[in-house]
């Protein structure tokens, strides 16, 4: 399900963990970016996921109350450049990296020891 185009640090500890929450909130995710674009707040909609609770976006679904491994938020590469986790004059960069939000959901992966953007392709309908 997730290409070849991650991370190879992506072990199949989060592989696993990933993919299986992945199924159950990918049409949550995939209407959340398009509400995010078709309401003109961002192109390039990022959902940091963490285990522990984090300061990056909004809470989108919280992993106990959806019986998740992880915490979904919501934010856009705005917070990112404001945070300084990417870089002003790297903003083209990550925008012409960025993959087809209609086709795939950019994760920002954090744990202790991984912290990756990772792109899954939403499910065929």
């Amino acid at each position: 399900m997730i290409s070849d185009f991650n991370d190879p640090e992506l072990s199949g500890k989060y592989l696993g963990t990933i993919t299986k929450d992945f199924i159950n909130v990918s049409d949550i995710l995939k209407e959340a970016s398009y509400q995010v674009r078709s309401r003109k707040f961002s192109q390039c909609p990022i959902f940091p996921i963490s285990k522990e609770e984090q300061p990056i976006g909004q809470l989108l679904l919280g992993k106990e109350e959806k019986k998740l491994d992880w915490n979904y938020y919501i934010t856009y590469v705005d917070e990112f450049i404001q945070r300084k986790l990417i870089a002003e004059d790297l903003l083209e960069e990550f925008e012409k990296n960025y993959k087809n939000p209609d086709e795939f959901c950019c994760l920002f992966v954090m744990d202790k020891e991984f912290t990756s953007f990772v792109y899954i392709p939403f499910p065929e309908e």
